[in-house]
């Protein structure tokens, strides 16, 4: 007879979550096929192939010798130079571990048993995780061309919805709304919901857009009660190992992040590299022209391999290649990291994160002739 007392009580929504699956780390590729991890090219988790800012690393090493004490809790020096960056008061701001963090937090401040998270099909896994985490009721609406069909999430909007999110460039397609769809989607939930719907513009590939695609989301910060835009530096600033993130909001919604953001989310190398990173304005125009140049070198190599992709407006290219779980481990084989996505209900897709031109070129090789030895 089972003994209920020695079995774990956990709720059923919790029980079902399928865990976050990140790329596979090249540590754990060498040990897995003996190879050596200097060989290893890893173009899986849209990092930075130029790494951190060496600005941001010598503010990181200044900071370490105040690590006996904890952080700063509000982040103040973080937060003014977020201030002054995005012309917004401080108190707009909610920091947070990644820009994951803040979409937890948003889903922790707002969604419970009964309400509902509006979320596109193919967008970022964490819409998903968060809002199952709260025992919430998801609405995933098909995608449209791989991206937000914004005039469909308008429709599916309940009256237990709380939540919408929306990320632009979206990950792990590379899709991109326009400046005047999200506006006027905007206006259209204020104009039917009010404030009881928030929205969640969740812009952590924002840097890699190009000029004529970039806009002023914070100027919607002032307007909308009811929005919040997220972004990040793990990715176009280079610092993805130290977790830094932020949201902008007006103060009601910010408010209520804070209520349940962690003490200490932010931890003190994080912040001082943060710092640092958001003022290296050269740096972030090498890490745009980068990704741009080897966006352009796989993208024609999908072309003369006569491969579907996605044209991307993020650090990565969502590409077609039939059997995927095959194509992967060949690639694993040869010492080349891609993404699978098949937990995105994208089974023969792969995303390649672009790298520098000889890590591209290696894969581009790679895959080529495994396509042609099929």
């Amino acid at each position: 007879m089972t003994n209920t007392h020695d079995t774990l009580a956990a709720p059923a929504h919790v029980s079902a979550i399928a865990p976050y699956q990140a790329g596979k780390p090249i540590e754990e590729l060498a040990r897995e096929f003996g190879l050596d991890p200097a060989n290893i090219i890893k173009l899986a988790s849209n990092e930075n192939p130029l790494g951190m800012p060496e600005s941001a690393r010598a503010a990181m090493l200044a900071a370490a010798t105040s690590l006996g004490r904890y952080p700063d809790p509000n982040g103040f020096e973080l937060k003014s130079t977020l201030s002054r960056l995005y012309g917004v008061p401080m108190e707009w701001i909610t920091l947070g571990n990644g820009s994951n963090d803040i979409l937890e937090l948003v889903a922790l401040a707002l969604l419970e048993k009964g309400a509902s998270a509006v979320y596109s099909q193919h967008a970022f896994v964490v819409y998903r995780l968060a809002t199952q985490a709260r025992g919430a009721r998801h609405i995933m609406v098909p995608a449209r061309d791989y991206g937000h069909d914004l005039d469909a999430m308008l429709e599916a909007i309940a009256d237990d919805t709380r939540v919408v999110y929306i990320a632009n460039p979206n990950n792990p397609t590379g899709t991109f709304v326009p400046a005047a769809r999200i506006q006027a989607f905007l206006e259209q939930v204020r104009a039917r919901h009010g404030q009881r719907v928030v929205v969640v513009l969740d812009e952590a590939y924002n840097e890699y857009l190009d000029p004529e695609h970039r806009f002023d989301s914070v100027a919607w910060v002032r307007e909308f009660p009811n929005l919040i835009v997220s972004r990040t530096l793990s990715k176009a600033y280079g610092l993805a190992g130290l977790r830094v993130g932020f949201g902008t909001a007006q103060p009601a919604l910010t408010d209520l992040l804070n209520r349940v953001r962690q003490p200490f989310n932010v931890n003190t190398l994080a912040q001082a590299a943060a710092i640092a990173a958001l003022q290296d304005k050269e740096f972030l125009a090498r890490a745009y022209q980068l990704n741009k140049e080897g966006k352009a070198q796989l993208s024609q190599a999908f072309d003369a391999l006569k491969l579907q992709y996605v044209p991307s407006y993020g650090n990565f290219v969502l590409v077609r290649v039939g059997d995927a779980p095959r194509i992967n481990l060949e690639l694993l084989k040869r010492g080349v990291i891609v993404r699978p996505v098949a937990g995105d209900g994208l089974p023969e897709w792969l995303r390649i994160t672009i790298g520098l031109p000889h890590e591209n070129a290696r894969f581009i090789e790679a895959l080529t002739d495994i396509l042609r030895s099929a």
